[in-house]
Protein backbone atom coordinates (compact mmCIF):
# COMPACT_ATOMS: atom_id res chain seq x y z
CA UNK A 1 0.00 0.00 0.00
CA UNK A 2 1.60 2.89 -1.32
CA UNK A 3 2.08 5.82 2.15
CA UNK A 4 -0.14 9.04 1.28
CA UNK A 5 2.48 11.51 2.21
CA UNK A 6 4.38 10.04 -0.55
CA UNK A 7 1.74 9.68 -2.95
CA UNK A 8 -0.36 13.16 -2.65
CA UNK A 9 0.10 16.45 -0.96
CA UNK A 10 -1.87 17.56 1.58
CA UNK A 11 -3.61 20.40 -0.51
CA UNK A 12 -6.12 17.79 -2.40
CA UNK A 13 -7.28 16.71 1.22
CA UNK A 14 -8.84 19.99 1.08
CA UNK A 15 -10.97 19.07 -1.90
CA UNK A 16 -14.61 19.34 -1.21
CA UNK A 17 -15.33 15.24 -2.76
CA UNK A 18 -11.92 13.91 -1.18
CA UNK A 19 -13.71 15.28 2.29
CA UNK A 20 -17.34 14.09 1.70
CA UNK A 21 -15.91 10.42 0.77
CA UNK A 22 -13.32 10.07 3.55
CA UNK A 23 -16.52 11.53 5.83
CA UNK A 24 -18.93 8.84 4.36
CA UNK A 25 -16.25 5.64 5.23
CA UNK A 26 -15.44 6.75 8.60
CA UNK A 27 -19.23 6.86 9.22
CA UNK A 28 -19.34 2.87 7.74
CA UNK A 29 -16.22 2.32 9.88
CA UNK A 30 -17.52 3.74 13.08
CA UNK A 31 -21.57 2.36 12.76
CA UNK A 32 -23.10 1.39 15.57
CA UNK A 33 -23.49 -3.22 15.58
CA UNK A 34 -26.08 -4.13 13.12
CA UNK A 35 -26.69 -1.10 11.17
CA UNK A 36 -25.97 -1.42 7.27
CA UNK A 37 -22.73 -0.71 5.90
CA UNK A 38 -22.77 0.17 2.28
CA UNK A 39 -22.35 3.90 1.10
CA UNK A 40 -23.04 4.89 -1.85
CA UNK A 41 -20.46 8.12 -3.86
CA UNK A 42 -22.10 8.96 -7.04
CA UNK A 43 -22.06 11.62 -9.00
CA UNK A 44 -20.98 13.03 -12.84
CA UNK A 45 -18.40 12.41 -14.69
CA UNK A 46 -15.22 13.79 -14.20
CA UNK A 47 -15.81 15.27 -10.82
CA UNK A 48 -13.18 13.74 -9.24
CA UNK A 49 -14.75 10.37 -7.33
CA UNK A 50 -12.27 8.18 -8.44
CA UNK A 51 -9.26 10.51 -6.94
CA UNK A 52 -11.10 10.62 -3.76
CA UNK A 53 -11.38 6.75 -3.65
CA UNK A 54 -7.45 6.32 -4.32
CA UNK A 55 -7.49 9.07 -1.40
CA UNK A 56 -9.88 7.09 0.62
CA UNK A 57 -7.91 3.82 -0.41
CA UNK A 58 -4.52 5.35 1.16
CA UNK A 59 -5.72 6.55 4.07
CA UNK A 60 -7.91 3.65 5.14
CA UNK A 61 -5.42 0.88 3.95
CA UNK A 62 -8.87 0.14 1.61
CA UNK A 63 -9.22 -2.89 -0.51
CA UNK A 64 -10.19 -1.04 -3.90
CA UNK A 65 -10.84 -2.98 -7.10
CA UNK A 66 -12.00 -0.85 -10.29
CA UNK A 67 -14.60 -2.79 -12.36
CA UNK A 68 -14.38 -3.29 -16.04
CA UNK A 69 -17.32 -4.24 -18.51
CA UNK A 70 -15.44 -7.48 -19.16
CA UNK A 71 -15.49 -8.17 -15.82
CA UNK A 72 -17.67 -11.60 -14.50
CA UNK A 73 -18.94 -12.52 -10.76
CA UNK A 74 -15.20 -13.97 -10.95
CA UNK A 75 -13.03 -11.48 -12.06
CA UNK A 76 -14.46 -9.57 -9.38
CA UNK A 77 -13.39 -11.76 -6.73
CA UNK A 78 -10.49 -12.88 -7.93
CA UNK A 79 -9.50 -8.86 -8.13
CA UNK A 80 -10.91 -8.46 -4.62
CA UNK A 81 -8.37 -11.26 -3.44
CA UNK A 82 -5.89 -9.62 -5.44
CA UNK A 83 -5.96 -6.25 -3.44
CA UNK A 84 -6.19 -8.84 -0.16
CA UNK A 85 -2.96 -9.97 -1.02
CA UNK A 86 -3.53 -13.15 -2.02
CA UNK A 87 -1.33 -14.74 -4.94
CA UNK A 88 -3.32 -16.59 -8.32
CA UNK A 89 -1.92 -19.92 -6.85
CA UNK A 90 -3.74 -19.23 -3.72
CA UNK A 91 -7.28 -18.58 -5.60
CA UNK A 92 -9.86 -21.06 -5.14
CA UNK A 93 -11.26 -21.82 -8.43
CA UNK A 94 -15.17 -22.10 -8.19
CA UNK A 95 -16.75 -18.81 -7.96
CA UNK A 96 -18.59 -20.21 -4.49
CA UNK A 97 -15.28 -20.99 -3.13
CA UNK A 98 -14.01 -17.15 -4.45
CA UNK A 99 -16.68 -15.69 -2.62
CA UNK A 100 -16.17 -17.76 0.36
CA UNK A 101 -12.58 -16.98 0.73
CA UNK A 102 -12.95 -13.40 0.09
CA UNK A 103 -15.31 -13.19 2.80
CA UNK A 104 -12.78 -14.46 4.66
CA UNK A 105 -10.40 -11.97 4.07
CA UNK A 106 -12.54 -9.36 4.28
CA UNK A 107 -14.06 -10.45 7.76
CA UNK A 108 -10.21 -10.95 9.21
CA UNK A 109 -10.32 -7.26 8.97
CA UNK A 110 -13.88 -5.75 9.40
CA UNK A 111 -12.64 -2.01 10.06
CA UNK A 112 -10.75 -2.11 6.56
CA UNK A 113 -13.13 -0.92 3.74
CA UNK A 114 -14.10 -2.46 0.13
CA UNK A 115 -14.45 0.22 -2.52
CA UNK A 116 -16.02 -0.40 -5.31
CA UNK A 117 -15.40 2.11 -8.29
CA UNK A 118 -17.60 2.11 -11.22
CA UNK A 119 -20.04 -0.07 -9.41
CA UNK A 120 -22.42 0.84 -11.95
CA UNK A 121 -20.84 -1.70 -13.98
CA UNK A 122 -21.65 -4.22 -10.73
CA UNK A 123 -25.42 -3.21 -10.90
CA UNK A 124 -26.06 -3.46 -14.88
CA UNK A 125 -24.24 -6.80 -14.68
CA UNK A 126 -26.28 -8.27 -12.12
CA UNK A 127 -23.20 -8.85 -9.22
CA UNK A 128 -24.24 -6.21 -6.93
CA UNK A 129 -26.10 -9.13 -4.97
CA UNK A 130 -22.77 -10.86 -4.75
CA UNK A 131 -21.46 -7.70 -3.61
CA UNK A 132 -24.41 -7.49 -1.03
CA UNK A 133 -23.50 -11.18 0.39
CA UNK A 134 -20.11 -10.07 0.93
CA UNK A 135 -21.33 -7.23 3.34
CA UNK A 136 -23.57 -9.62 4.96
CA UNK A 137 -21.11 -12.20 5.86
CA UNK A 138 -18.12 -10.34 5.95
CA UNK A 139 -19.43 -7.51 7.79
CA UNK A 140 -16.85 -4.97 6.29
CA UNK A 141 -17.57 -1.44 5.14
CA UNK A 142 -18.28 -1.11 1.58
CA UNK A 143 -18.11 2.15 -0.64
CA UNK A 144 -20.01 1.90 -4.02
CA UNK A 145 -18.59 4.76 -6.31
CA UNK A 146 -20.55 5.25 -9.33
CA UNK A 147 -22.22 7.83 -12.07
CA UNK A 148 -25.34 9.84 -10.65
CA UNK A 149 -27.65 7.34 -11.76
CA UNK A 150 -26.51 4.76 -9.29
CA UNK A 151 -28.95 5.35 -6.56
CA UNK A 152 -31.78 4.79 -8.99
CA UNK A 153 -29.80 1.67 -9.97
CA UNK A 154 -29.51 0.17 -6.34
CA UNK A 155 -33.03 1.25 -5.42
CA UNK A 156 -34.26 -1.22 -7.87
CA UNK A 157 -32.97 -3.87 -5.60
CA UNK A 158 -34.75 -3.69 -2.05
CA UNK A 159 -32.42 -6.12 -0.02
CA UNK A 160 -29.57 -3.91 -1.74
CA UNK A 161 -30.99 -1.12 -0.98
CA UNK A 162 -32.10 -1.47 2.23
CA UNK A 163 -28.22 -2.16 3.41
CA UNK A 164 -27.17 1.73 2.29
CA UNK A 165 -26.32 3.76 5.40
CA UNK A 166 -25.57 6.77 3.50
CA UNK A 167 -25.82 8.38 -0.01
CA UNK A 168 -23.09 11.40 -0.88
CA UNK A 169 -23.60 13.21 -3.88
CA UNK A 170 -20.22 14.40 -5.78
CA UNK A 171 -20.08 18.30 -6.26
CA UNK A 172 -18.04 20.16 -9.02
CA UNK A 173 -15.24 22.11 -7.87
CA UNK A 174 -15.70 25.75 -6.16
CA UNK A 175 -12.98 28.17 -6.06
CA UNK A 176 -11.57 26.51 -2.93
CA UNK A 177 -11.05 23.43 -5.06
CA UNK A 178 -9.61 24.75 -7.70
CA UNK A 179 -7.00 26.59 -5.58
CA UNK A 180 -6.40 23.46 -3.79
CA UNK A 181 -5.98 21.48 -7.03
CA UNK A 182 -3.34 24.07 -8.47
CA UNK A 183 -1.39 24.07 -4.98
CA UNK A 184 -1.37 20.17 -6.37
CA UNK A 185 -0.36 20.22 -9.95
CA UNK A 186 1.08 23.31 -10.52
CA UNK A 187 3.39 23.46 -6.89
CA UNK A 188 6.02 26.51 -7.13
CA UNK A 189 3.84 28.85 -9.56
CA UNK A 190 1.83 30.88 -8.20
CA UNK A 191 -2.15 31.56 -10.65
CA UNK A 192 -3.56 34.74 -10.07
CA UNK A 193 -6.74 34.18 -8.60
CA UNK A 194 -8.36 35.72 -11.82
CA UNK A 195 -7.44 33.25 -13.88
CA UNK A 196 -8.35 30.50 -11.13
CA UNK A 197 -11.59 32.08 -11.10
CA UNK A 198 -12.43 32.05 -15.05
CA UNK A 199 -10.82 28.33 -15.18
CA UNK A 200 -13.39 27.04 -12.34
CA UNK A 201 -16.02 28.98 -14.49
CA UNK A 202 -15.64 27.98 -17.79
CA UNK A 203 -14.99 24.19 -16.98
CA UNK A 204 -18.76 24.16 -14.58
CA UNK A 205 -16.56 23.04 -11.92
CA UNK A 206 -15.56 19.55 -13.76
CA UNK A 207 -12.22 18.60 -11.71
CA UNK A 208 -10.97 16.74 -14.55
CA UNK A 209 -11.51 19.61 -17.18
CA UNK A 210 -9.91 21.75 -14.38
CA UNK A 211 -6.82 19.58 -14.31
CA UNK A 212 -6.29 19.29 -17.84
CA UNK A 213 -5.78 23.24 -17.97
CA UNK A 214 -3.64 23.24 -15.05
CA UNK A 215 -1.61 20.60 -16.52
CA UNK A 216 -1.15 23.12 -19.94
CA UNK A 217 -0.52 26.01 -17.30
CA UNK A 218 2.29 23.51 -15.88
CA UNK A 219 4.29 22.78 -19.20
CA UNK A 220 3.85 26.70 -20.12
CA UNK A 221 5.35 27.88 -17.19
CA UNK A 222 8.03 25.35 -17.07
CA UNK A 223 9.07 25.66 -20.49
CA UNK A 224 9.03 29.47 -19.92
CA UNK A 225 11.13 29.83 -16.89
CA UNK A 226 8.23 31.53 -15.31
CA UNK A 227 6.53 31.04 -11.64
CA UNK A 228 3.73 32.95 -11.91
CA UNK A 229 0.48 33.70 -14.51
CA UNK A 230 -2.58 35.41 -14.08
CA UNK A 231 -5.88 35.71 -16.87
CA UNK A 232 -4.15 38.28 -19.68
CA UNK A 233 -0.96 35.92 -19.28
CA UNK A 234 -2.54 33.39 -19.46
CA UNK A 235 -4.38 34.58 -22.92
CA UNK A 236 -1.56 36.55 -24.22
CA UNK A 237 -0.10 33.43 -24.34
CA UNK A 238 -2.88 31.58 -26.22
CA UNK A 239 -3.05 28.73 -24.08
CA UNK A 240 -5.87 26.01 -24.89
CA UNK A 241 -8.79 26.37 -22.48
CA UNK A 242 -10.52 23.08 -22.13
CA UNK A 243 -13.98 23.18 -21.53
CA UNK A 244 -15.38 19.95 -22.65
CA UNK A 245 -17.66 22.01 -25.23
CA UNK A 246 -17.72 21.09 -28.95
CA UNK A 247 -16.56 23.76 -30.93
CA UNK A 248 -17.15 24.50 -34.85
CA UNK A 249 -14.36 22.23 -36.04
CA UNK A 250 -15.33 19.35 -34.53
CA UNK A 251 -12.82 19.04 -31.57
CA UNK A 252 -13.11 19.88 -28.31
CA UNK A 253 -11.84 22.33 -26.30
Amino acid sequence: MTDLTQSVKPAVAHLKNVASGLVLVERLRGRTFNMPGLGVFHGRSGYGKTFAAIFIQNMTNAVRVEMGVSWTRKNLLKNILIECGLSEREMPTTIADLAERAIIELGCEPDRPLIIDEADIAVDKGMIELVRELHDKSGAPILLVGEELLPEKIAQSERVDGRVLDWVQAQPCDRGDTAALADHYCAGIAIADDLLNELQKRTRGVTRRICVNLEHIREHCTNHRTSEIDLSGFRAANLPLYTGERQSTGGRR
